[in-house]
């Protein structure tokens, strides 16, 4: 059939009748701005600081920006603990070892590092449950693969509710045996609808390959991602860093709240975790960092020479002024809600980002980044007058790492959520463990109330 064949002059109308449709909806959503400072709303759930509503009470993560000196507070250099443990000393204590996301994923979910034995336990554990139903791959993976990967999580873990023999049981043993499980699923589920993806709607081979029990997460997305299933040693580590400082953030980031005001509700497991991968997908949230590596392509494309201060400062004041890129006035990659000298992760991480990028001959590289991130914390408080220290953010260099390691830009999201999903069923388990109360804030209506007109008398 031609295109000529397929097309229906009726289109054009019922386009036109949705335009008018979508005014109307414009029109009758739109809310005087000035109401939200009458009744004191805090948008965002945040204060005019910009500081987050206390909303709940956690033991599982502290994210700490600023200090309290003599009763004022004043930024401080960033700290990130996982249940008490700072997230650097963590880091470090895990040297010459892998395994590091497993141990923190036993940390976050059970309070306290584990002993030896305790974790050989839980990594064979972990190593029995990494495994999909049979067939799924085949019949829920492999049909109707979407383009958007973060999608095609969604679609399986729902469906992974069909496979459960209880499903809606909601008791503390039967949802910590299936946080396990999808913990361990999300790399097999995440690389499987990759490789879909990449087969069906690039027309490259398909490879599927079953993971091995004895490697560590990091080990099986590299093996099962690459064709030739090889990676090196730095490259493993840098990715079961990533996983370490990725697994957990407090209960207020947008995901991880999504997670405790669904779980409220005493939804299942498989509903919750959908929920928590909608939130993360938004490029405001985990699809931060492939803005990061498009704002740096556009940045490439403009200026040619990484060593030309000038330059690559006047194409980040076009970003400021809404004259390059995406035209939205952001930098992306600087800038956070909690940290302002630094934050932990970025630092961590941009260490190793340094040493991958030797392994790798892309040294000038990353000392664009560095260029970048320095002229771009210093503009910002000057071109936005901030009264405040700016820092870049995690995701600033986590695309970076993650492009060097090979990693397509379609699992960027995903591999975000294989690691925040530990922290997600975390979270779950103190939410059902502690509360009863459904979370439900309030909402003020500033409409007016109408009487009630026939239809045929409404003009």
């Amino acid at each position: 059939m031609s295109d000529d064949e397929r097309y229906n002059p009726a289109d054009a109308d019922f386009d036109a009748r949705l335009d008018q449709l979508v005014e109307y909806c414009r029109n009758s959503n739109r809310i005087d701005l000035n109401l939200y400072t009458e009744y004191d709303v805090k948008r965002g759930l945040r204060d005019s600081n910009g500081k987050g509503v206390l909303t709940g009470l956690t033991e599982i993560s502290d994210v700490i920006g600023f200090d309290s000196v003599k009763g004022k507070k004043v930024a401080a250099e960033g700290r990130l603990y996982y249940q008490g443990y700072n997230v650097k000393d963590l880091i470090n204590g895990f040297q010459g070892r892998k395994f590091a996301f497993e141990e923190i994923t036993y940390l976050l979910l059970f309070g306290d590092l584990p002993t030896r034995a305790q974790m050989d336990e839980f990594l064979e554990l972990m190593g029995h449950y990494r495994n999909l139903p049979d067939t799924f791959v085949r019949d829920i993976i492999m049909k109707a693969p979407s383009r958007d990967i973060m999608n095609s999580l969604q679609k399986s873990v729902l469906t992974l509710y069909t496979y459960d023999k209880n499903p809606d049981d909601i008791s503390v043993p039967n949802v910590l045996k299936q946080s396990l499980h999808l913990i361990a699923q999300f790399p097999l589920i995440s690389v499987y609808a990759y490789q879909a993806y990449r087969h069906y709607h690039l027309d490259k081979s398909l490879v599927i390959r079953n993971p091995k029990p004895q490697l560590s997460t990091a080990e099986n997305i590299l093996r099962l991602l690459r064709p030739d299933g090889q990676y090196t040693e730095l490259e493993a580590k840098v990715l079961d860093v990533a996983l370490v400082i990725h697994a957990e953030h407090g209960g207020g980031n947008n995901s991880t709240f999504t997670t405790h005001v669904v779980s409220s509700s005493g939804t299942d497991t498989y509903s919750a975790v959908t929920a928590s991968l909608s939130s993360l997908k938004g490029f405001k949230h985990g699809g931060a960092n492939l803005k990061v590596q498009n704002m740096f392509a556009d940045l490439k494309a403009h200026v040619s020479d990484w060593t030309d201060e000038a330059a690559i400062a006047g194409y980040l004041e076009k970003l400021i002024n809404r004259e390059a890129f995406d035209k939205s006035g952001l930098i992306y990659g600087i800038g956070h809600a909690v940290y302002t000298k630094s934050d932990p992760r970025c630092v961590i991480l941009k260490q190793y980002a340094e040493a991958l990028s030797k392994e790798k001959d892309r040294s000038d590289e990353f000392l664009l980044y560095t260029t970048v991130e320095r002229l771009a914390c210093q503009l910002l408080a000057e071109k936005k007058n901030l009264h405040k220290d700016v820092c870049a953010n995690v995701d600033f260099y986590s695309g970076f790492v993650y492009n060097m390691l090979g990693l397509p830009n379609e699992l960027f999201t995903p591999i975000f959520a294989i690691s925040r999903i530990s922290g997600w069923c975390a979270h779950r388990m103190e939410e059902l463990v502690n509360s009863s109360k459904i979370i439900r804030p309030a909402y003020k209506y500033v409409g007016h109330h109408r009487d009630y007109v026939a239809l045929d008398d409404r003009k």
